[in-house]
């Protein structure tokens, strides 16, 4: 670790605990508490990844979580951001977008093409001819993205917590500190969150050589930590705002969405680079970075070094780095008059000469373009932002610290909505009216100077209070005169380029003038042509530097150039984080630990278990032969199912009758007592959206059932059109509270009518018929359906009776062999009755004139949900009809599978939607769309398959039954 100094005051790394990793081959040594990036350059490897675009060398920019120049993977993880991703025993990594290793990377002759590749040519370039597209785009496509996809990455999913407080303060800097500790002392619950893995901000790193402000420091954390209205959350960021003071925290662990009463934005700046040539090189970065590198890691960013500054900050960079032993050359200061007295009068008695209105003209790269050997300073003219080659000089080195400005770190101010004005005192875009009960405070509201930084924070802790109704007398802060932050134009120009704005796209300086001259000139659009600002630092240390040389294209002021919009999240999150923990929530049925007890193989349909099928204990059948048996044993004896999945809604009141006309399709006015309807309920754009069964219990009441999945949805739609319709209605879902089984097949009627005490014959209780009575002892409603056999009973219990009910039916029917079945034997049954499934059977475009439910359908009423829609779709030919299909007898090939396509001469005419073999028909069977021409029993159509055979298939009528009496066709 040849880069390591003496041991500092405050130090984020453990020596105690030493470890060792690799990188790209190489056994590296760090400390607990290390960064990938702080091992790596306190071991001496500069060069940390490649360009995006140009597969330049990079090293260090920002050493922040801000930028893009060090992405690393360790096998599983892709992009690892290693200046801030902690070190740990053993890993192994290497740099993302290399072809032969971060060194030795292939891709690095592009560099030389870049004359070739400005922005936009791939826009206009590899469209032409038609031809050789498709070798471009595999190019490209390869090209493009940093990092590999580990599609066998492990499932991780992290809990989504939640939190209030009165006031959540965002960054724990100087003015965030001072706030929490003022707002606590008003009674106030605070949540203080910042994204390093310790408090301060730049009070952990910004000493100028003298490290007394960390006493200003300790003595804030000691009040913070002491005082128990005070939340403190480290290595966790915000990740966005929402209305009503909503903010995403996301940390290691998960995201803690937090809902506060009032929010202090305390989040500080990002440091701006200068412009110049070859300003990406390994060992050029920025001021603040090397004083993180020296100050909590304890590592020396260079031995001999230059500081290049636009502002003082650069003065309090070469101060820090000569107390640690590092030679610093010059301070290049590119301001005509340069820093105040005090600061430019250590730096001289430090014997480091500083060259006021100069710049670095051009950094001088290392023969093997991989580090920095000397920078070439000239003069700067700060009115015409023009370098003097003649004047240059040369300064031999080994890293350049720069430091040109600061752009606030607003993304949470402009997403709550803050209008911000660009305040040229301290040339940086500040708030200007904030919204209510947001406040900002400290160098993101322009605030510079310490001391005014502590104030700021103490005045926005008092308008928050005040704001929660306390009267607290308020602050006034006064900004000390001092010399501006930031530099209002820190670009040089150089003929031969390579300047480069955005880091993470390689864009230069002529990008955006080429852009410009394109008609690229408004702030979002040349954001979107150059892409600068679109990389995973998203425009931190590029987005201001490219309004400003925007501004200077069109002459215009800063201010009328605007500022690209800020989009939640504000850095990259795990997919992991935002998806939550894998949290699905399930509902049993009154009959589940029967079905778990008796084979029953569950399956998710919906939010609810259901059985699929049953293979007993000690049995050895297959799913499919357990299915087929199911099946056969309804239709020649008698099997029960579990249906108390089905959406069960009462619906009730003096427009009950006149609700349902409008609500569903068909007519239910005239509806008799104890009698059923089919429901059919469509959206507004007359596609076919639930079915169910409505019954008649009263002229002011009916029991309405929904498929299993739309229960919730139809329910939703139900309340919200009473509303909308102003009608008396009331509704009682009823979903969870009852039970139901179905019992079907010839032998049904002899079972049910052993435990119930009304009349279940065919003239007692016809088809479609409803009636209550008590089945085993237990009140319950009865129905005759006919889905998946012509004879069936639907009873429908009490949730809590469900299990004795069902246990009865089964005691009752076990003489003549009954068989539970689930809902694969269900769905083979009610395709075997030739019922289709809304859903399943038809999608998000079918219209009941698609699906033969045309007789579902009273087009005569005066409205109901989708008739408009359908009366223009009546006028039109039908592009697909539904049919029931047979493949010939005896057909031995590949069986077609759902969604394999209908074909006609090559065209794709329709698919399938359900198909199954039957044992009891044997034949195979099914359900497909067709184009109308091919719709008639009859009609002969062909059937893709995976493979791609062409199987024939015969529209036939349903039932299938007919079937059984012509084996032979």
């Amino acid at each position: 670790m040849t880069g390591r100094i003496a041991k500092k005051r405050g130090e984020w790394i453990n020596r105690d605990k030493p470890l060792t990793f690799e990188y790209e081959g190489q056994v590296v040594n760090g400390y607990e508490g290390d960064t990938i990036s702080s091992a790596l350059w306190a071991a001496g490897i500069r060069v940390l990844g490649r360009s995006f675009k140009y597969h330049r060398a990079r090293g260090l920019l920002s050493f922040a979580n801000h930028d893009v120049n060090a992405l690393m993977t360790d096998g599983e993880d892709t992009n690892i951001r290693a200046d801030v991703w902690p070190v740990s025993q053993g890993m192994a990594l290497s740099a993302v977008n290399t072809d032969g290793g971060v060194v030795k990377d292939r891709n690095k002759y592009i560099d030389k093409l870049s004359p070739f590749l400005p922005v936009g040519f791939y826009y206009k370039t590899f469209y032409k001819p038609k031809s050789l597209f498709p070798f471009w785009e595999d190019k490209i496509r390869k090209a493009a993205g940093l990092g590999k996809v580990n599609f066998n990455y492990p499932r991780i999913l992290k809990p989504k917590r939640y939190a209030h407080c009165d006031v959540l303060i965002v960054g724990a800097g100087a003015s965030g500190l001072s706030a929490a500790v003022a707002a606590a002392k008003q009674g106030l619950n605070v949540i203080l969150v910042d994204e390093n893995k310790q408090a301060g901000g730049s009070l952990t790193y910004d000493f100028a050589g003298d490290q007394t402000t960390a006493d200003t420091l300790n003595n804030l954390l000691d009040e913070v930590t002491s005082n128990a209205n005070i939340r403190l959350i480290t290595g966790a960021y915000a990740g966005g705002y929402y209305t009503d003071h909503l903010v995403p925290i996301v940390g290691v662990d998960g995201i803690t969405k937090v809902r506060a009463k009032t929010v202090i934005v305390a989040s500080g700046v990002f440091e701006q680079p200068p412009v110049f040539r070859y300003n990406d090189l390994p060992g050029v970065m920025l001021g603040s970075a090397t004083q993180r590198l020296i100050n909590r890691y304890a590592v020396k960013p260079f031995q001999k070094g230059v500081v290049v500054t636009a502002n003082d900050h650069g003065y309090r960079t070469a101060l820090d780095m000569a107390a640690v032993g590092i030679e610093v050359v010059a301070v290049i200061d590119m301001r005509r008059d340069g820093a105040k007295r005090d600061l430019a009068e250590k730096v001289t008695e430090k014997g480091i000469a500083v060259h006021k209105g100069s710049c670095i003209y051009e950094v001088v790269p290392a023969s093997n373009k991989m580090a920095v050997k000397e920078v070439v300073v000239c003069h700067y003219n700060e009115d015409t932002a023009e370098a003097d080659p003649r004047s240059a000089v040369r300064l031999s080195c080994d890293g350049v610290a720069m430091s040109a400005g600061w752009a606030p770190a607003a993304a949470l101010l402009y997403q709550a909505g803050t209008k911000m004005r660009f305040d040229y005192d301290v040339q940086q875009f500040v708030p200007d009216q904030l919204p209510e009960g947001v406040f900002a405070a400290g160098k993101v509201n322009g605030v510079f100077d310490l001391k005014a930084r502590l104030l700021d924070g103490q005045r926005a802790a008092v308008e928050a209070s005040n704001y929660l109704g306390n009267a607290s007398e308020l602050i006034t802060v006064t900004n000390p005169e001092m010399a501006s932050p930031s530099h209002p134009y820190p670009i040089v120009n150089h003929p031969k380029g390579k300047n480069f704005v955005d880091f993470d796209e390689d864009i230069q300086v002529k990008d955006f003038i080429n852009a410009a001259k394109e008609g690229f000139d408004n702030i979002e659009l040349m954001k979107r042509f150059t892409t600068v600002g679109m990389g995973p630092s998203q425009g931190k240390h590029s987005n201001m530097n490219a309004i400003r040389i925007l501004a200077r294209i069109r002459q215009l002021p800063v201010e009328k150039i605007g500022t690209t919009t800020a989009r939640p999240f504000f850095h990259p999150t795990p997919i992991g984080h935002l998806g939550g923990r894998s949290f699905h929530p399930h509902r049993y049925t009154a009959m589940h630990q029967w079905h778990v007890d008796n084979g029953g193989v569950m399956m998710e349909a919906g939010v609810w278990m259901r059985p699929a099928y049953y293979v007993p204990a000690g049995s050895h059948l297959s799913a499919s032969d357990a299915v087929q048996e199911e099946a056969m044993a309804v239709r020649q004896s008698v099997g029960m199912i579990d249906g108390s999945t089905l959406g069960k809604i009462e619906v009730f009141g003096q427009d009950a009758a006149a609700f349902l006309e409008r609500f569903y399709t068909g007519k239910f006015a005239g509806q008799k007592v104890g009698g059923s309807r089919i429901a059919m309920l469509l959206d507004e754009a007359g596609v076919m959206v639930d079915d169910g069964v409505a019954v008649r219990m009263a002229e002011d009441k009916f029991y309405v059932s929904t498929n299993s999945s739309n229960a919730a949805t139809v329910y939703r739609e139900m309340q919200r059109n009473i509303q909308l319709w102003g009608m008396q209605v009331t509704l009682v879902n009823l979903t969870g509270a009852m039970a139901a089984m179905t019992v079907a097949g010839p032998a049904s009627r002899s079972v049910v009518e052993t435990l119930i005490d009304i009349d279940v014959s065919a003239q007692g209780l016809p088809d479609g018929a409803y009636k209550e009575g008590q089945v085993a002892g237990i009140d319950a409603r009865v129905m005759r359906v006919s889905f998946v056999s012509d004879l069936a009973f639907e009873i429908h219990v009490p949730y809590k009776a469900g299990m004795h009910v069902w246990q009865a039916l089964m005691a009752a029917g076990k003489q003549v062999g009954i068989r539970a079945f689930g809902t694969d034997a269900q769905r083979l049954l009610r395709l075997e009755m030739g019922h289709h499934l809304v859903s399943h059977d038809t999608d998000g475009l079918t219209n009941p004139f698609e699906a033969h439910s045309e007789s579902l359908v009273a087009m005569d009423k005066d409205f109901f949900i989708g008739q408009r829609s359908l009366k223009i779709i009546e006028k039109k030919p039908l592009n697909k009809k539904l049919v029931t299909f047979v493949l010939d007898n005896g057909f031995t090939g590949e069986l077609p599978k759902e969604c394999n396509l209908v074909i006609e001469n090559g065209d794709i005419k329709g698919r399938v939607t359900s198909i199954s073999h039957s044992n009891y028909l044997n034949r195979i069977i099914g359900f497909a769309f067709v184009s109308p021409e091919q719709s008639k029993s009859g009609s002969r159509f062909q059937v893709r398959t995976d493979s791609g055979a062409m199987v024939p298939a015969t529209v036939t009528q349903a039932p299938f039954f007919h079937l059984l009496e012509s084996k032979g066709a």
